[in-house]
């Protein structure tokens, strides 16, 4: 009852903010990139304000020497708090720098794609503790200063979309829409959009996404399809700023004719699919050039939409490997370590430190990123690599830096040491 108070005092506030600005002063400057016609070559920061096993697995490690713990909610639950501020400081502080944008900027890449959670803003009355905002803030400075341009992505809502620890609270199945999770997750989207979607921010923040990855098959669509409308209602409120809306597992063109010029003019809308070959014991069984020829088969489900397209999550990934992937703990695929999955091989070689991989995986694994390159530049707006670093390198198919290092991502981004493999585009 004292947050639902809450949330209503918040949505008042917000509501006041919009309807005091002067109707002249709404769109009157649009963002400054050339959505639609300059291809996206961007990077996620991952791990960084929502927090991900695989990703950092040192701080789960250090705080599940007795009770385990998972998920940022977990480690919050278990420490308090003040005691979790104190905690997760430390990462937000050194986990991203400017050295960091600079280097993603040197290397040709124009956009990142910055997850964040709903605790940044609100409390729903769940564990979390708050601190990571000006974080955010920071990273718009340093993409500003480095001409880097910015995606929000709202990467966890209230009960979560997906169930996923990567929402912030791994659960059995998303609890999202329940209770007053929607009203929480619109009051989120309303302070962050008061925030960046206005003019003074346009020269950096070019999309703000509603929600990541939500579970489709376990949603109810026509909510979800009700809450990227409201969504888009609501920040159409204060400008043009894009709004990026994740497909939910499905093919991006099932949201054809929703929020398009057609369906009441709506304008600067993006979809956001995400491909990975990793999540499913028979593709974990395909070779590498099996692999490549699924990236050409797949480009079917993700180009048909009717809005502009991004890939805004894929990987060098071939295996599910690298540790903590599919959760803390959890096992693999590939090694048939994960309950319900069979055994493929072994992981040695396959994960870890790009330096220790044989040229023979870096050369498989370069084949495989040039071929995913080819088919998003050819099909899509552009595409986000997931993510820019990972901690001590521990996962380096999944880690930008250290691949563009070991001369695995291509220099410049355009050139191919291996020649163009997919035949139908």
């Amino acid at each position: 009852m004292l947050f639902k108070a809450s949330v209503t005092a918040a949505l008042a506030v917000v509501g006041s903010l919009v309807s005091a600005a002067p109707a002249s002063d709404l769109q009157s400057r649009s963002v400054a990139y050339a959505w639609g016609s300059t291809k996206v070559r961007g990077v996620n920061i991952g791990g960084w304000l929502v927090l991900e096993p695989f990703i950092t697995p040192s701080i789960f490690l250090k705080y599940s020497v007795t009770d385990e713990v998972h998920d940022e909610w977990t480690l919050c639950e278990k420490l308090g708090k003040t005691a979790c501020a104190n905690a997760l400081k430390p990462h937000w502080d050194t986990f991203v720098t400017l050295a960091d944008f600079q280097k993603i900027k040197n290397a040709g890449f124009n956009v990142v794609r910055i997850p964040i959670g709903y605790w940044a803003y609100i409390d729903a009355g769940g564990p979390y503790t708050f601190g990571a905002a000006p974080y955010l803030d920071k990273a718009i400075g340093w993409a500003r200063q480095t001409g880097l341009k910015v995606v929000i992505d709202l990467h966890g809502v209230p009960r979560s979309q997906n169930g996923f620890d990567h929402s912030g609270h791994r659960l059995p199945s998303p609890g999202w829409f329940f209770g007053d999770s929607l009203a929480q997750t619109h009051t989120t989207l309303r302070l962050i959009e008061q925030k960046y979607a206005i003019p003074a921010m346009q020269d950096v923040v070019i999309a703000i996404e509603l929600v990541n990855e939500p579970f489709l098959s376990k949603l109810d669509p026509n909510a979800v399809r009700k809450f990227y409308r409201d969504g888009y209602t609501n920040i159409r409120k204060i400008s043009d700023t894009p709004v990026m809306l994740h497909d939910g597992f499905w093919d991006p063109a099932w949201l054809n004719t929703v929020l398009t010029p057609s369906d009441n003019n709506a304008q600067n809308v993006i979809m956001d699919h995400h491909e990975y070959q990793i999540f499913d014991s028979n593709l974990m069984a395909m070779t590498p050039a099996q692999h490549r020829q699924q990236v050409c088969n797949a480009v079917g489900g993700y180009s048909n939409s009717d809005k502009w397209t991004v890939i805004g999550e894929w990987s060098g990934a071939m295996t599910d490997c690298a540790p903590h992937l599919n959760g803390f703990k959890a096992g693999n695929r590939y090694e048939g370590t994960f309950p319900g999955s069979f055994r493929v091989g072994s992981c040695a070689g396959k994960s870890g430190k790009v330096s220790t991989w044989t040229q023979g995986w870096k050369d498989d694994t370069r084949r495989y990123i040039e071929t995913q390159l080819d088919a998003f530049e050819a099909k899509t707006q552009g595409w986000f690599f997931w993510n820019f670093k990972t901690e001590n390198g521990g996962a380096g198919e999944w880690d930008l830096f250290q691949l563009l290092d070991g001369g695995v991502f291509p220099q410049p981004i355009t050139s191919r040491k291996f020649g163009k493999f997919c035949t139908n585009f």
